[in-house]
């Protein structure tokens, strides 16, 4: 190549690696200058809700002030009306000043008058009468006196007639009481003195009187006409201060009440802030991290969905690596899978091995019952998720709001709601603007009834499944949730981790927190095997009932249950599975015959399937073959029994009287509003199909009939054996087993050979039920 080409080559290499950085460096700069703003934004909500907070506190304390301005402090005591008008009678009031805004006379008064009484001139002329009358009467020049007169007659008759003594004698008894009542008369018709109502002394006084023209009026012309020097205070000053606090104080704090409920409502809340934040998610969804946080080491039992998590964390920490090849990273990761295998703890584990913000919220919170909420909730959190991308959104119960359309209902109200919320995520997604550096994370039980547009490429572009852990798996979760409580060093974790097959994340942490309680309850200083083996059984089938007490038929009845369960299993095939059989009461059931279920298999066979229906019916067959009667306790072995052989001819196909047909609808569309568990049958189908499952539930019970009498010796051994010592288990329950004889159940003992693939030579589906065999008893 020449050595000019070389130069152009390595020109333009070197331009776009310039390029590259200056692409890399520019879109950093907009990532940090986003999230500034953002944190600035949230910094001004702050300060200003604290200002508001401020100020509110200040406009309070000023009404408080003013109202304690406003308030009359006069000195002196304060005195009624009438003690007022006494002390303007007596003109004893010096000083009369009246107060405009607080509605008040204010003054002093003296001890005495402070101006000279004048007598009435009445009173003057009658006083002079009555000492001109008196002189009259003393002088003689004026009426004559009739007591005089009778006096001067007396003297003179006694002196001229000494005969007529008996009648002046009366005549003076009548003077006399004439005289008594004139001078009763003068004493009623002279006036009594009534005491002054004025307060005694000198000193200060107010009197509060009504805000009126009127009052104003009478008592300006009482202190007038009381010659007291009167003064009127219009107090400018404190009305300024009245009208202030009236008028323009509570407007001030109305206003900044109602703008520190907008202020402080915009995170959410309750009460108005959540009234005005309807429309918004809260800020309280987003994290950065966690009070512990949490890593893909915290991890177990989930290596898959970890490998894969483990790409999107790459892409978030260093999402240039993927734009050099032209790469485009998953948008959205749906996680799903049973209950409490980890999805939510794979979730957290990625936002804490990213370093990124991290936004969780559940799928029910957009669902509202007003039209367009949930909706607007979904703008406003990607909104808030782009202000600060590259960031995770964790949506929790996914199928909350994203349904399968056009089920649940009529098609109005709430579902119309939940269509909207779904089409807005649908948008924000996937739509015309493209959300770039936000990797959205959902989990769900149901990932049959997520709609399809959701799931799509470039919506939920990769579908993780989280399943049950194996036994392998199971071990490292019990160990995982074992570190820090003290194990004892003999606890063999395979054997636990074998004896817990279908046990998800959760009930692997229950059965730990179970022996963790159970050691503590018995003072033990470790966690032994013994305890973890209860806490299994309490999590299987819940805490002993000790205070169940059996009668002595009650227990060889379910001795002889429990027995017959074990020895069918052992003779189908399942002996390694049966690890304990007992009678003690636990849960809801008075006996238990503990059998591995078969969840490690990934396939199931038809033979495998009838076996378990078989030791299903183990429990009633042993109680009907040697007690003649079934009883009660076979009410959970006959619904699992029924549930299994509807399964085998309505969801597997395995009946040769209806072929290989689904017969049954599937989980989801149930789920979605369907009423019955049936998919579109006949009539005629329909019967055949029930007609089918009572054969396969006569013949199974036909068939642990059959193996319980030739084990016959074997099922009283160990019913004895179980009725005294209550459980039997490990090297003793073996030895026990080891004697019956293994025969797998095969299609000739549950079908009859005269319905073989159930079909006519024409070819025609035969629905005929063929006559179960006569029972002997």
């Amino acid at each position: 190549m020449p050595e000019a080409d070389q130069e152009a080559v390595t020109t333009s290499t070197t331009r776009g690696r310039l390029g590259r950085k200056f692409k890399r460096w520019l879109k950093n700069y907009r990532v940090k200058q986003r999230r500034k703003s953002a944190a600035q934004k949230r910094t001004t909500s702050k300060k200003l809700t604290y200002a508001l907070i401020f100020v509110l506190l200040l406009l309070f304390a000023g009404f408080a002030g003013a109202q304690a301005y406003l308030s009359p402090d006069p000195a002196g005591d304060e005195l009624s009306l009438d003690q007022l008008s006494a002390l303007a009678d007596e003109k004893r009031i010096e000083t009369a000043e009246f107060r405009d805004e607080d509605n008040q006379l204010v003054g002093s008064f003296a001890l005495e008058s402070i101006v000279p009484i004048e007598e009435p001139k009445d009173k003057k002329s009658d006083g002079k009468d009555n000492r001109d009358k008196g002189k009259s009467r003393n002088d003689g020049g004026g009426a004559e006196d009739p007591d005089a007169t009778a006096d001067d007659t007396g003297a003179t008759e006694e002196d001229t007639s000494t005969g007529d003594e008996a009648a002046a004698a009366g005549g003076n008894d009548d003077r006399a009481r004439d005289k008594k009542k004139n001078d009763k008369k003068k004493v009623e018709e002279e006036p009594v003195e009534e005491p002054s109502r004025a307060p005694v002394g000198a000193g200060d006084y107010y009197f509060n009187y009504p805000s009126s023209d009127a009052a104003f009026s009478v008592l300006s012309e009482m202190m007038t006409e009381a010659e007291a020097k009167v003064f009127v205070n219009p107090q400018t000053s404190k009305y300024v201060v009245r009208q202030v606090s009236q008028y323009l104080l509570p407007l001030l704090i109305l206003a900044s009440f109602f703008g520190l409920l907008f202020s402080a409502g915009k995170g959410g809340g309750s009460g108005i802030g959540e009234v005005l934040t309807f429309g918004s998610i809260g800020k309280k969804r987003q994290k950065r991290g966690f009070a512990t946080p949490i890593t893909f080491s915290d991890v177990a039992g989930a290596d898959e969905a970890v490998a894969e998590m483990k790409e999107v964390v790459d892409y978030l920490r260093d999402p240039e690596r993927y734009e050099e090849i032209g790469a485009v990273p998953p948008k959205g990761v749906l996680l799903f899978g049973p209950p409490g295998c980890g999805k939510t703890l794979i979730a957290k584990a990625v936002a804490g091995e990213a370093g990124v913000p991290f936004f969780s919220v559940a799928g029910a919170e957009f669902v509202e019952s007003l039209v367009g909420v949930g909706a607007a909730r979904v703008r406003d959190l990607f909104q808030r998720v782009r202000a600060v991308a590259p960031a995770i959104v964790f949506i929790d119960e996914l199928d909350a709001a994203g349904r399968r359309r056009g089920y649940g209902g009529s098609g109005g109200g709430g579902s119309d709601e939940r269509e909207q919320t779904l089409n807005q995520l649908l948008v924000e997604m996937d739509g015309f603007e493209v959300s770039t550096g936000i990797v959205v994370i959902g989990a769900t039980n149901r990932p049959d009834i997520i709609d399809p547009a959701l799931i799509r490429p470039g919506r939920f572009d990769r579908h993780i499944t989280v399943e049950q852990p194996d036994a392998e798996g199971r071990e490292l979760i019990l160990r995982l949730h074992a570190k820090g409580k003290p194990i004892a060093p003999s606890t063999d974790w395979s054997y636990l981790a074998k004896r817990t097959p279908g046990f998800s994340g959760a009930d692997l942490a229950n059965v730990i927190n179970e022996a963790a309680l159970l050691t503590v309850r018995e003072n033990k200083p470790k966690i032994e095997t013994n305890e973890l083996e209860e806490a299994i059984q309490r999590v299987l089938h819940g805490p002993k009932r000790r205070g169940v007490v059996l009668s002595e038929e009650e227990r060889s009845r379910a001795a002889y249950h429990e027995s017959g369960h074990a020895i069918v299993a052992a003779s189908v095939g399942r002996s390694e599975d049966v690890h304990r059989v007992t009678i003690l009461a636990r849960g809801k059931g008075l006996g238990l015959t503990g059998v591995n279920r078969d969840t490690d298999a990934l396939l199931l066979t038809r033979s495998q399937l009838l076996g378990q229906l078989v030791t299903a019916m183990g429990g009633v067959a042993a109680e009907e073959m040697v007690l003649a009667e079934p009883s009660t306790g076979s009410e959970q072995d006959l619904e699992h029994a029924t549930e299994l052989a509807r399964d085998i001819v309505g969801r597997f196909g395995m009946s040769p009287t209806l072929g290989r047909a689904r017969l049954l609808a599937s989980d989801a569309e149930q789920f979605l509003g369907g009423d019955s568990g049936l998919a579109k049958l006949s009539d005629q189908t329909h019967t055949a199909m029930d007609a089918e499952v009572a054969r396969l539930l006569e013949s199974a019970e036909q068939e642990a009939t059959r193996i319980l009498k030739t084990h016959r010796k074997v099922l009283d051994s160990m019913a004895t054996r179980l009725n005294t010592q209550e459980t039997i288990e490990g090297v003793e329950l073996d030895r026990i087993l080891k004697v019956v004889a293994i025969k797998p159940v095969h299609m000739s003992s549950i079908f009859p050979s005269g319905s073989t693939n159930g079909r006519s030579k024409t070819g025609s589906t035969s629905v005929t039920r063929s006559r179960p065999a006569t029972r002997r008893r």
